[in-house]
């Protein structure tokens, strides 16, 4: 009896190396299928596909197992033959952790973005003239901090809205950075404005409107200036992540991701924050992640809150507008603190933030 059991262990072991040698087979077969469609363009899960297997199984099952039995079985494995595909796209992209296992962290002008302390940015939306942006640079320099944002092209929904100084209002914000020792970060919507820009600031920002502006995100590439990338307003985590993609591949690694919210049906806010974003992307990539509490819910009240869940959730940083009198701005001026407020405001955060350390 024992001798027997003993055999038919030995077959058994046989037939698990071969098993397992016909899985990994059918692995190599899934990653040249997946190589295939990401070439051609095509989504990788095809549920069509997957049915016709399935139903040819069961047509030559001839048992002992169950039809169920064998479609939950082959079920698992096609769902570990697309996680397969997945896992190899992602080890392919520079963005990825599991390219660089360690974070990446960016050096501007001397503020550390990524080193596990808290970076801030703030400024007013829109640039509209020396005194205002000054008056929140004296602000910004007072807190101990460097980053100052302020936007000179304002890429609106409607034509006929403020537009932004164009280079005046990046000349504006030179001069004042200039004045106060400060590093500016401001978007830029034109491949073609790009070369011009980079004289005057020291971050590019491309917003979310922009995040698949390809042309853009190659232009950036191929500069030396970090870029703080935006989610786009539908956009999905991969989608953002490839977006970033077009970035490094271009030769330029020092790229911060920003979760500003995204479009969803619901209204009490501007945009719906996806707060879980921040630690899929800390997980997915090694670029640091900032949340933007202003234009993900677009309401002064909800600015302290968010700005707290960011920091507990583990972003690198904050982001942010003032404006000295929001009641006259030129653009979104519901969201924007004034300096009172953004005093209050950051108060609370770096208790918050010495509470986490």
């Amino acid at each position: 009896m024992s001798n027997e059991m003993e055999q038919l262990r030995v077959q058994m072991d046989d037939v698990n190396l071969e098993i397992l040698e016909l899985i990994n087979r059918r692995a190599e077969i899934v990653q040249q299928i997946g190589q295939l469609k990401t070439k051609q363009s095509i989504k990788r899960f095809d549920p069509v596909r997957e049915r016709e297997m399935l139903d040819k199984i069961k047509d030559n099952n001839n048992g002992p197992f169950q039809n169920s039995t064998l479609e939950h079985i082959f079920k698992e494995i096609f769902k570990a033959s697309l996680e397969l595909q997945e896992d190899d796209h992602s080890k392919a992209l520079l963005v990825s952790r599991k390219k660089k296992p360690e974070n990446t962290v960016i050096d501007i002008k001397g503020a550390k973005v990524g080193n596990g302390n808290t970076s801030y940015v703030f400024g007013p939306c829109a640039v509209e003239s020396y005194e205002q942006v000054a008056a929140v640079a004296e602000s910004v320099k007072s807190k101990g901090l460097k980053l100052l944002r302020g936007g000179a092209f304002k890429p609106r929904t409607s034509p006929y809205d403020f537009q932004g100084l164009g280079v005046e209002g990046l000349q504006i914000l030179k001069r004042v950075a200039d004045e106060y020792d400060l590093a500016v970060i401001s978007e830029i919507v034109n491949p073609a404005h790009i070369e011009e820009a980079v004289d005057y600031i020291d971050v590019i920002q491309i917003g979310a409107r922009n995040m698949q502006n390809f042309e853009l995100l190659k232009a950036a590439g191929d500069t030396n200036k970090p870029v703080l990338l935006k989610r786009g307003l539908s956009a999905t985590i991969s989608e953002f992540i490839n977006a970033a993609e077009y970035i490094i591949s271009r030769g330029n690694g020092n790229i911060i991701l920003c979760e500003r919210g995204i479009r969803t049906y619901e209204k009490a806010t501007r945009n719906t924050l996806d707060i879980s974003a921040v630690p899929i992307l800390k997980q997915e990539t090694h670029l640091p992640v900032m949340v933007d509490v202003t234009h993900s819910t677009g309401r002064r009240d909800l600015l302290l809150p968010t700005a707290k869940a960011a920091l507990a959730i583990g972003a690198d940083g904050v982001m942010a507008e003032v404006h000295p009198d929001p009641a006259v701005a030129l653009s979104d001026s519901a969201q924007q603190m004034d300096i009172p407020t953004f005093d209050i405001f950051f108060e609370e955060l770096k208790g918050i933030e010495n509470r986490l350390k």
